[in-house]
């Protein structure tokens, strides 16, 4: 049986139809069961708990096989954060893995480092690292940006003015790939023993700006009019005064002026030649989806 922590996320959804496909049970850990409505099927169940909540992982994780953590806490409310969910919730569901004799595969960031300039990052390192020491047997995913979440976000943007708004210049090169690939890599780390102690690193097939997203997401949309632009200074400003009354916006200040100058980049060559079956999701099939 596979504990599949954010099984009602992007990636849990996509992963939960893959994995039952395989004919796995998969059990799936929910803050909220009504986000888990019309999820369900044949071997799918959800349990209520919080991987904040460490009492509520006992009986989530008994009798599991595998455990999946695909929780993010970027964004969200009610506490919710890269330090209560990616460290200390990680930390909590390793713990409860250990405690029912279960592996664990943890989905964490390239360039997870403990000096990165993304919080994100530097406590999904963290959780690595607990990861490591804790006598659990485990696998490390680490993807890009989600190509879908950008995809809805500038897409979403646009709706009112017909313009999608970027954060920042919007110049840098960054690799940004399809949940579709990173569902089935993680899926071959859920299935075969020979992938535990290894990091697996994945990316899509091509480093792209904000601003070539955008212009793609237009022209599919039959729309010719250049993105709008949220400059540096204003990022600034909102990270150092709106982020104050309200964090995650702030959080996310911070990270569009990361995402606008830190190298994002990335080669996925070696895992596709590690695994030569997993898909390859372009922009233009995401954008037909």
């Amino acid at each position: 049986m596979i504990l599949l922590a954010g099984g009602t996320g992007r990636l849990g959804s996509v992963l939960t139809a893959r994995l039952t496909r395989l004919g796995l049970p998969v059990r799936i850990l929910t803050r909220d069961p009504a986000r888990a409505v019309g999820r369900t099927g044949p071997g799918v169940t959800v349990v209520t708990g919080d991987v904040r909540d460490r009492a509520s992982l006992a009986l989530a994780a008994s009798g599991a096989d595998v455990v999946v953590s695909a929780v993010h806490g970027f964004a969200g409310p009610g506490g919710v954060s890269p330090a209560t969910v990616d460290r200390q919730g990680n930390i909590n569901l390793i713990d409860a893995a250990r405690d029912a004799g279960a592996a664990l595969v943890l989905v964490s960031v390239v360039g997870a480092a403990a000096d990165s300039p993304m919080e994100l990052a530097r406590m999904k390192h963290a959780a690595e690292q607990y990861l490591r020491a804790s006598g659990v047997s485990w696998t490390i995913v680490r993807a890009t940006a989600f190509l879908e979440l950008w995809i809805d976000v500038l897409t979403k943007t646009a709706a009112r003015s017909g313009r999608p708004v970027v954060f920042g210049h919007g110049n840098n090169p960054i690799n940004f790939v399809s949940v579709t690939d990173v569902a089935a890599l993680v899926e071959h780390a859920v299935t075969e023993p020979a992938a535990r102690g290894r990091v697996l690193e994945i990316g899509g097939p091509a480093n792209l700006s904000f601003n070539q997203l955008a212009a793609t997401i237009q022209a599919a949309s039959g729309r010719t009019s250049a993105p709008r632009h949220v400059a540096p200074p204003i990022l600034q400003l909102m990270a150092g005064t709106l982020g104050r009354v309200k964090p995650e916006l702030g959080r996310q200040a911070r990270a569009a002026l990361i995402m606008d100058r830190a190298d994002l980049t990335h080669d996925a060559t070696s895992i596709r030649q590690v695994y030569p079956g997993l898909p390859c999701t372009a922009l233009s099939m995401c954008l037909q989806s």
